[in-house]
């Protein structure tokens, strides 16, 4: 059985800025501070956290959306999900952040939700704050 995580976070970083660190291989890698590889174009392939995700970018719209066939190397042998993120402008110049995670295997979500928070959400609020 698989479900959906839906969470909203808020940057004080532009949409561009929130993409690049998303989607730009260097700027994932510093914020993270683990190995990143990731094609730019659609249908290229991603790899982050020293390949614990892996995946396939479905659609980009740089500064906008990023669509992703996304799977960690504890999800079931062939089992994808797919993470959209949705990235608004804010009044005040930042980005408000909506992610879409759907068919994340069900005994992992709890360990998912925390890491999006954990594991991107901090870093990334953590990386904006240091680049003022």
């Amino acid at each position: 059985m698989c479900k959906t995580i839906k969470q909203k976070v808020k940057f004080k970083a532009s949409p561009k800025v929130i993409y690049e660190l998303l989607a730009d291989s260097k700027k994932h890698q510093a914020v993270t501070g683990e190995k990143a590889i990731i094609n730019n174009k659609i249908g290229g392939n991603f790899s982050a956290y020293d390949g614990y995700i892996t995946g396939v970018n479905v659609d980009l719209l740089p500064a906008r959306r990023i669509v992703q066939a996304w799977r960690g190397s504890d999800f079931p042998e062939g089992i994808y999900s797919m993470a959209a993120f949705v990235l608004v402008p804010t009044k005040d110049g930042g980005t408000e952040l909506t992610l879409t995670h759907r068919g994340v295997p069900k005994n992992l979500i709890p360990g998912i939700e925390k890491g999006w928070k954990e594991f991107y959400w901090d870093k990334m609020k953590d990386y904006i704050s240091k680049q003022k």
